[in-house]
């Protein structure tokens, strides 16, 4: 689904959007990226600006920069209902001890039809000593 031509519609979901640029994307494979098609729609690629650094098997992002991060934009049906679901999988909820690995804050993403605020998990503690993903995109 995209929203070429539509941009007041695509504007007036971005409450609605989360940007994705690791394990839940499309093609990566595992469960909760699965899950995430199933429960949400595919709009297509986009970018946001900033860092991307492999953690472990994924990856984190700290916003900023001028460099490039390759991900997917998604349209929720139920915001309130796949943030907390993944809030819990990215083990950043209340409950979860402190300090959080990953924080959810609203980005400024670029989409071939223009820029849209959404959802997205960045890393939220010191990126020093983790190795760069200079190509800005983990699935490459």
């Amino acid at each position: 689904m995209e929203f070429a031509g539509n941009r007041e519609l695509f504007l007036s979901v971005s409450g609605a959007l989360l940007f994705v640029y690791g394990s839940l994307r499309p093609g990566y494979g595992g469960e909760h990226a699965e899950w995430l098609a199933r429960v949400a729609r595919h709009v297509g690629r986009a970018t946001v600006r900033g860092a991307l650094y492999r953690i472990d098997y994924y990856p984190g992002i700290v916003p900023g920069g001028e460099a490039l991060v390759a991900g997917d934009l998604f349209l929720m049906p139920d915001p309130e209902h796949v943030l907390a679901v993944l809030d819990e999988h990215e083990e950043c909820a209340a409950h979860f001890p402190q300090p959080h690995e990953y924080r959810r804050e609203r980005l400024m993403v670029d989409t071939p039809d223009g820029a849209v605020e959404a959802w997205a998990y960045v890393y939220a503690r010191d990126a020093a000593g983790l190795e760069r993903i200079l190509s800005g995109d983990f699935l490459a």
